[in-house]
This record gives C-alpha cells, sequence and structure tokens, in this order.
C-alpha cells in the first residue's frame, strides 16, 4: 500500500500487536498506530496466571518485542483509550481529544472479566486476573493471604490455583471443571489432579456473597456454606469488549461481527481476536474465541487483506493449557460432538481424547501428549477428515494413522 495510507489498530493485545507487525512484514508503506490502554510495549497474557504470578518469568519476559522493534518497524505506539469511531469522516476520537484519521482501523479491543454481581464484590481482597496490574497485584497479596478461594473453574482460575504456591478452595457452579472447554473425561482428569495437589474442588455451587469488613473474609455459597476467604480470585469469564463497535453502529452479537475475511459491516473496518465473532469453518457456525492461536491469525489475515491478498479464514482452532503438573493441548472444536474415544495410558497421564460429530473426527485433547497434538493437527488440515471406522483399524492411534495415509 502507499505510503499515504494509515492503519490504525486499537487494542494492543495480542492480536493487535501481531496486526502491526504483520502489516509492515507484508510491506506496508503507510502510517501504522497501535493504540492500548496501557502504557509500554504490549506483553503477553497467557504467563500471567502461569510463570509470572509464580515468579518464575520476570517483566521484560512477558514483552512481545522491546521498544528497538517499534523505532525500526516505524510503528506508532499511542497509549490511551478510544472514546469514539467516526466513520462517516474516517476518524477515531480519543478520550484526551486527539483525533486520528484512518484508511483502515483494526479493532483488536480483546475481552473484560465478567464480574460477579453479588453482595461484597467490592471487598478489597476480592480480585480479578487478567491484565500485568491484576497479577502484580495478586503477586503482593499472596505471600499474606491465609485462605485463598477461586470463583470459577475455567483455564484462569485453575491455573492460577496451579501457580498460586499453596492449597486453595476452588468453586465451580456447573457440575463439572472446564464445563465449556473440555470434554467430560478431561474435566473428571484435571478435577482429581487438582485434588490431589492439595485444593478443595468445590462443584455445583456458585458464590452468592462476600463478607468482611476491612476486606473480604468469606464467601457464600449457593446452598449458604461460608468458606474463610481473605483473598478470592474471580475467574468466571470473559465479556468481549464491544463498546466502540456499538457506539459506531457495527452490528454486535456475542462479539463484533465479522465476514470471512474479519470485515465489519464496514469495508474499512476489521475485528480480530477475542472481540471478534466470526464464521467458524470448523465450528460450522458463528463463534468467538479466546486464544493466542486464534488472535495470531486473525491479525495475519487481516494485514494480508489490506495489503492486497484477500482470503477468507480458516486457521485450525488450538488451545493449551498448563496445570497441576500437566499439560492439555486441544485442536479442534468440541461443539457438537455425539461419541468420545479415550486413547494412550490415562493412569499414566498421557492420553488423548478423540471427539467425533457424525463418525467424522472434530477435536482432540491431549495431556501430555504433544505428539498426538502435532498429529491432530495435521488430520484436520488434510483432506477428507479421520473417520471414526479408519481410526478404530488404526487402534485410534493418531500417529499411526497419519503414516498410513502418507503411505
Amino acid at each position: 500500500m502507499g505510503a499515504q495510507n494509515t492503519a490504525l489498530v486499537v487494542g494492543a493485545g495480542q492480536s493487535g500487536f501481531q496486526a502491526v507487525a504483520s502489516l509492515r512484514d507484508r510491506g506496508f508503506a503507510g502510517r501504522v498506530v497501535l493504540i492500548g490502554d496501557e502504557p509500554g510495549v504490549p506483553y503477553q497474557r497467557p504467563p500471567l496466571s502461569k510463570a509470572y504470578l509464580a515468579g518464575t518469568a520476570g517483566l521484560e519476559q512477558l514483552h512481545l518485542r522491546g521498544e528497538d522493534f517499534f523505532a525500526e518497524k516505524d510503528i506508532e505506539l499511542l497509549a490511551g483509550r478510544v472514546a469514539k469511531i467516526d466513520r462517516a469522516n474516517s476518524r477515531v476520537r480519543l478520550e484526551d481529544g486527539t483525533e486520528l484519521a484512518y484508511d483502515h482501523l483494526v479493532l483488536a479491543t480483546g475481552a473484560r472479566n465478567r464480574t460477579l454481581p453479588v453482595p461484597g464484590a467490592e471487598l478489597p481482597g476480592v480480585l480479578t486476573l487478567r491484565t500485568r496490574d491484576d497479577a502484580d497485584r495478586l503477586r503482593e497479596a499472596l505471600p499474606e493471604a491465609r485462605d485463598v478461594v477461586v470463583a470459577g473453574g475455567g483455564f484462569i482460575g485453575l491455573e492460577f490455583a496451579s501457580h498460586a504456591g499453596r492449597p486453595v478452595t476452588i468453586v465451580e457452579a456447573q457440575d463439572r471443571l472446564l464445563n465449556r472447554v473440555a470434554t467430560p473425561e478431561i474435566s473428571a482428569y484435571f478435577a482429581a489432579l487438582h485434588r490431589e495437589a492439595g485444593h478443595t474442588v468445590v462443584l455445583g455451587q456458585g458464590v452468592t456473597a462476600f463478607h468482611g469488613d476491612s476486606r473480604v473474609r468469606e464467601a457464600e455459597l449457593s446452598d449458604g456454606r461460608r468458606l474463610p476467604a481473605d483473598l478470592v480470585v474471580v475467574a468466571v469469564g470473559v465479556v468481549p469488549e464491544t463498546t466502540l463497535a456499538e457506539g459506531a453502529g457495527l452490528p454486535v452479537d456475542n462479539g463484533v461481527v465479522v465476514d470471512e475475511h474479519l470485515r465489519t459491516a464496514d469495508p474499512r473496518i476489521f475485528a480480530i481476536g477475542d472481540c471478534a465473532n466470526f464464521p467458524c469453518v470448523q465450528a460450522g457456525a458463528a463463534t468467538r474465541l479466546e486464544s493466542v492461536q486464534n488472535a495470531v491469525d486473525q491479525a495475519r489475515c487481516v494485514a494480508a487483506a489490506i495489503t492486497g491478498t484477500e482470503e477468507p479464514y480458516a486457521s485450525l482452532p488450538w488451545f493449551w493449557t498448563d496445570q497441576a503438573g500437566a499439560k492439555l493441548q486441544i485442536a479442534g472444536i468440541l461443539s457438537g460432538a455425539d461419541r468420545t474415544v479415550v486413547a494412550g495410558d490415562q493412569a499414566a497421564g498421557k492420553f488423548s481424547v478423540l471427539s467425533f460429530r457424525d463418525d467424522v473426527l472434530i477435536a482432540v485433547e491431549s495431556v501430555n501428549k504433544p505428539a498426538d497434538h502435532i498429529a491432530a493437527r495435521r488430520l484436520f488440515t488434510a483432506e477428507p477428515k479421520p473417520a471414526y471406522a479408519d481410526l478404530e483399524a488404526s487402534e485410534f492411534d493418531l500417529k499411526a494413522h497419519l503414516k498410513s495415509r502418507a503411505a
């Protein structure tokens, strides 16, 4: 693109950073501005609930790139919050009154933590984990805490429990951990791991109130029980940050609605990452994903479109989490699965769960089996998709099945 073009990217998380980096990698010669709420260079979020929380990774290890990278690539970093998108005049206005014109606008606004709308939620000691500042507050509070409660049994809550350095109580309103993102087999396995690690796991109970004085002292559950709690981590999911898109009159439905090219209803505006609701090829439906892979691949897709190579977004979704001494890697989308098979040695903690829909493989969850995860990703990007009968003939050995296909 010509030097007269300006690309603005709103949101300096993983997807926003990747968008500006990919624009330069693809030869975009115009002005590139990355606008973020937080000062400093963009940083990774996954370590916040793992190595950074545990103190085994420092601030510099969070940085996606140092300041010299942005100077060398002529990428402007602007700390501030965008207040309004003026679509008619192709401009954005920041809260401090600064206005910037754009030829291409990328919304990478991410998501914000879901709150617990219960009495006492504002008490000191009731914290969340999303940003570096959140992680710093938790790192400061943990050494003095005696009774730690985690409200939420998803990835973030369980990763925090795994790296808190002490036993905690995990409270999950659903009847199993990882209810939204994993099969029952994986849920049961990780619940057992957390209990073996000394954590208390309470299922089927929501938190209905917090009690305390100058700080939180107790968490009350649905059945009336009160758990001692002088530190609470609320990890009950996120909601997409769509305020700007809504204010600009763009369609929003569980995220900013985009087409297969990640364009909004306005052809000059794209949305990517956690805030985008896109037509997912693997799910066969409109989907919003929260993962590094999705953030990175969507950013690359949009950078390609802006620089003249437009293709539908069809990247395979994959995810990972480290907790309770185990690594879980997921390839594919579980939605609609009607059959599962456990392959490997579950007792030894090295196994995979294969999920099928209409006898076609749609997702693979691998525990401490990275070779299975790699094989699954290769199988999902080939045609035809693996069928139940074919995998059964290979005794559900993904590597063997992959090798037989290549023969």
